[in-house]
């Protein structure tokens, strides 16, 4: 308050001049020093914070204190420099020794000028211009922001000194800091309005923004992280987090969502492609010249770096969670939210710009499983808590769009309404956190596997685009070379753009730790959809008892679908992509999560969903990357593989013949890798002991099983041979002297030709080859099946068929140049074919039939084929001899046919329909009023469960024997069998009846 104290001390106290004279005009008898109370503090401060060093002033003793005034102080600084003195002053009162009373009062004294200190503080953030300031400086939330953002330096040791402007915060002052201004704010409400703006612009951080991301090279937007960890980490603000409309913005699209909402743009951080092409560019472009050692490294880098991300912002959610039910809600609110935007990610073609971006989606996705991992224990001793009614309890998922697992949608909305209760408790936080993470990864994460899937078959279809581009080379010449050139160039361009995807997608997705979490959250997912349809809903504790009851369970037939087919596509992602995952926990849960749905079907209406297990299981057995298959052990040991795996494929593949869509004689194709299955677990005497006693406990079904298998073969062969002669066929005219002098173009067209055949031959060529080798397993062990009236003539007449092509005057057609390409072996599918003739050969029906089938059958195919399996050693002796005798009992039968069957003409009335043969018992349709054999109608029953002359549904029982018809043909054959015929006539009279119609 005196000129000359400042003046003794270099004008660093500052004389208030203005206030000193207010003062003393106000008691001109107060005694000098005047003492400081609280009154006299705030006016002081007032008077000190008036104070403009910029300002001009003709009074010649305010220039020296204008001019001793710190050049370029903002407000906000010399509060900290006052905050940081009293704390000093304080620290050093605690060390003195003062009587206990003195330090006390000294001590409120400091308390109430460190709280004003704070209140202009807050004040100053909230209106910087209050006082003057100077000019050219930035003021108000961002001088907070600037020591929040400088809290990163301590996670570097050398960084974090203590080398601070005494008038600005250290890192580790930070904390205390807000802790003040919490306590001073907090109490009237006033919180918001100071920390909100500085929250705000820390979060909305420019380096959030650039195009480098978390790959720059100022990492500030660790700074925005630490930042916000320690403002979380205080209750109240982390509440006030939560509070602030930014938190969840409305009006928010889902595309702008991540870029307008407070923790959006940390969360959108990531390495994909798409969103980050600067970070994928730099890491790994031209990936093709790139040492793979260097690539590794990038991914590494990279990974570490997600990780920290990633690992942060869990601990921010979680401490935002734990500091008041109603933040807890909020960040509940928040996730639902982003799910109720993007509902649209799961569509088939997604326009991205329409939706959150990939990293978005899969940061979220991983913060929910950490949230999830406290219930994923391995004793499942918390899977009771998550509410079976959710989806009634709580409306935060919408699921009014989605197709449920085995309900109508009103059937949904009626289990809804019987099981909504007003007045009912919310559902536990564990079951929010479950159901919503289920729904992110629908919409989220388990759509970014799809597209980094995508991109793979994006990479081949280029490759094969390229192949067909660059020919056998004969472009070179012609007046498109230059154009071919350049497409070339563009195809080989696009091809590098996908790898550099690929890889960017590879650094996140197959990060081995998050695949980890993922199959966690699989297994548990799997583990408690079986609880739920298990009538003791107890599994997996006991194990569930297959197969499931046919009355299924509501709160299991109400869930979204999407939830089965999720747990099958991370699967198959994950047995194609890091197989090795699976190998530390998740392939019993796998086959046990296929087996109970494949050995209980009832419980799933999208067959396209069921055909799904299998494709998993297949894909599970198949050997990847040099290491054994994964599941292949266990199929052949786990119990309920013993015990089920046999009759669950046998059922589907019967099953999946009908998927009900226009397409469904292809798509069961794409189902049947159930023979590859077959293989794997042939050996194993317990499987086939499964496979006999399903043939024996239910004939009719198997028999059902064994009639489509041979159409499937039937088909396949056809397909397969037909293929190879088409190949061969183009391989012989390119390889003559005329293609050369082709036109270009016509050369191109039939170039392309080839590939397409190429590319359709190998897959069926491969199902033709297991579903063959399963038949000739299946016929050595359980031939009776093969026996049955409606199965034993299809199958001798497919075997004859196909003998032809493979021995007959068409095997040359057959021939193509890198057979292997197309995995065609006209070999072993002949030895597969001549094993299933011998496998039967000891059946007279089988006999019987080979003898009746006369579009195919010759006794000389057999004789060459014989002679084919001699000379490429495909047979044993043994073998080829008995082959040689089931063809002489075939003659004998043929013979013995022939003479039973000379009918002569036969009325139409007599005549089957479909087969145009002699009905033998002729049965009535119910519907369609149509007559034909029972023989005929049971075969197609075992295909299609339709009327074959309306598509009306139809049974074996529905049919009505005709009487009266089958008396008549019955008449008619004794006559004809009684009338006198060549078979009838001594051999004299034949040999004369010759000679005469010579």
């Amino acid at each position: 308050m005196q000129k000359e104290v400042s003046e003794n001390n270099g004008w660093e106290v500052v004389w208030l001049k203005h206030l000193a004279a207010e003062l003393e005009s106000e008691d001109p008898s107060a005694a000098r020093p005047i003492r400081l109370t609280a009154d006299i503090a705030d006016r002081l401060l007032i008077s000190r914070l008036e104070l403009d060093s910029q300002a001009m002033s003709d009074d010649l003793e305010y220039v020296s204190v204008l001019a001793s005034l710190p050049a370029g102080q903002t407000v906000f600084e010399y509060l900290i420099g006052c905050w940081k003195r009293i704390n000093s002053a304080k620290s050093a009162l605690s060390k003195k020794s003062y009587p206990p009373l003195e330090a006390e009062k000294a001590n409120a004294v400091l308390e109430k000028l460190r709280d004003l200190v704070i209140s202009y503080a807050g004040l100053t953030l909230q209106e910087p211009e209050m006082f003057p300031q100077p000019s050219g400086r930035v003021v108000g939330p961002p001088e907070l922001v600037a020591p929040l953002l400088s809290l990163s330096t301590l996670s570097a040791p050398l960084l974090s000194t203590n080398s601070v402007s005494p008038n600005s915060l250290s890192p580790t002052e930070v904390q205390p800091f807000l802790e003040d201004l919490v306590k001073r704010f907090e109490p009237d409400g006033e919180l918001d309005a100071v920390l909100g703006p500085v929250i705000t612009q820390l979060c909305f951080h420019a380096s959030l923004f650039r195009p480098e991301g978390l790959a720059g090279s100022d990492a500030s937007w660790r700074g925005v992280l630490s930042g916000l960890e320690a403002l979380v980490s205080i209750k109240a603000i982390a509440q006030l987090i939560t509070r602030l409309p930014q938190w969840i913005p409305e009006g928010a699209t889902a595309p702008n969502f991540e870029k307008v909402s407070l923790l959006g743009p940390l969360l959108r951080l990531g390495v994909f492609e798409q969103e980050w092409p600067t970070i994928a560019n730099t890491y790994f472009s031209r990936p093709k010249e790139r040492n793979p050692g260097e690539l590794e490294s990038a991914t590494a880098s990279l990974r570490g770096t997600l990780k920290s991300l990633q690992s942060t912002l869990f601990q921010i959610f979680n401490t935002l969670v734990r500091a008041s039910a109603e933040s807890r809600e909020a960040v509940l609110q928040y996730f639902a939210r982003v799910i109720a935007l993007n509902e649209k990610r799961a569509g088939m073609q997604v326009e991205p710009d329409t939706v959150a971006s990939d990293s978005f989606m899969v940061n979220l996705q991983t913060v929910m499983f950490r949230f999830c991992e406290p219930f994923f224990d391995v004793n499942y001793s918390k899977i009771d808590r998550i509410d079976a009614l959710y989806f009634a309890h709580s409306n935060r998922i919408n699921l009014k769009e989605e197709t449920r697992v085995n309900a109508t949608s009103e059937q949904a909305e009626q289990w809804r309404k019987q099981h909504e209760e007003s007045n009912a408790t919310a559902p536990n936080f564990i079951s929010d956190i479950y159901y919503l993470t289920l729904a992110m990864n629908h919409y989220g994460y388990q759509k970014t596997v799809d597209s980094f899937e995508d991109l793979a078959k994006q990479y081949d279809e280029m490759s094969r685009h390229l192949e067909m581009l660059q020919g056998d080379g004969s472009w070179r010449n012609s007046i498109a070379a230059a154009r071919t050139e350049h497409a070339i160039k563009t195809v080989e361009g696009e091809q590098e753009k996908v790898l550099m995807q690929q890889y960017s997608y590879q650094v996140q997705l197959a990060d081995p730790e998050l695949v980890l979490r993922s199959i966690s959250f699989v297994n548990f997912v799997s583990t408690w959809i079986i609880r739920l349809v298990d009538p003791t809903h107890k599994h997996p504790n006991p194990a569930v008892e297959l197969p499931l009851p046919k009355e299924v369970p509501m709160e299991f037939s109400v869930l979204p679908e999407y939830l089965l087919e999720d747990i099958a596509n991370y699967h198959l992602f994950a047995v194609r992509t890091s197989p090795q995952s699976l190998e530390l926990s998740g392939r019993s849960e796998l086959l046990v999560w296929a087996l109970t749905f494949l050995m209980s079907t009832w419980c799933i209406k999208n067959p396209f969903v069921k055909a799904k297990l299998v494709e998993v299981l297949f894909y599970a057995c198949i050997p990847w990357g040099g290491r054994g298959s994964l599941l292949n052990s266990t199929l052949n040991s786990h119990p309920m593989a013993l015990k089920y795996l046999v009759p669950a494929l046998v059922h589907f593949y019967i099953e999946v013949e009908q998927t009900g869509a226009s397409s469904q004689f292809y798509d069961k194709f794409s189902a049947r890798n159930i023979a590859y299955l077959f293989k794997v677990i042939w050996d194993n005497p317990s499987h086939r002991e499964a496979l006999k006693n399903e043939a024996k406990t239910k004939m009719e079904k198997f028999i059902r099983f064994v009639n489509l298998m041979n159409n499937d073969v039937t088909y396949l062969m056809d397909e397969s041979l037909s293929e190879m002669t088409k190949i061969h066929e183009i391989q012989t005219e390119m390889a003559g002297p005329s293609w050369a002098t082709q036109p270009w173009q016509h050369r191109r067209e039939r170039e392309q030709a080839l590939r397409g055949l190429e590319r359709h031959a190998s897959g069926y060529t491969q199902l033709c080859n297991s579903t063959v080798a399963l038949l000739k397993q299946f016929t050595a062990e359980t031939p009776e099946p093969f026996m049955a009236p409606e199965i034993v003539d299809r199958l001798a007449a497919m075997l004859d068929y196909n003998l032809d092509a493979l021995v007959g005057p068409r095997c040359q057609e057959l021939k193509v140049a890198n057979p292997e390409k197309y995995k065609f072996n006209p070999k072993q599918l002949l030895s597969d074919i001549l094993h299933v003739y011998l496998n039967l050969g000891d059946h007279g029906e089988f006999a019987r039939a080979v003898a009746g089938d006369g579009r195919s059958y010759r006794k000389e195919l057999f004789e060459r084929a014989a002679a084919i399996a001699q000379r490429r050693s495909l047979k044993s002796p043994q073998e080829i001899e008995r082959l040689l005798l089931f063809v002489t009992k075939v003659e004998e039968t043929k013979a013995t046919l022939e003479a039973e069957e000379d009918l002569g003409d036969i009325p139409d009335e007599f005549l089957d329909p479909l087969m145009f043969t002699l009905m033998r018992d002729p049965v009535i349709l119910p519907t369609s009023r149509a007559i034909v054999d029972r023989s005929t109608i049971k075969s197609h029953l075992l295909s299609d469960v339709k009327d074959p002359f309306n598509r009306m549904p139809l049974t074996l029982e529905d049919v009505i024997p005709d009487v009266e018809l089958k008396e008549r043909i019955d008449a008619f054959l004794a006559e004809r069998r009684n009338k006198d015929t060549v078979y009838d006539k001594p051999v004299e009279e034949v040999v004369k009846m010759d000679m005469d119609a010579e």
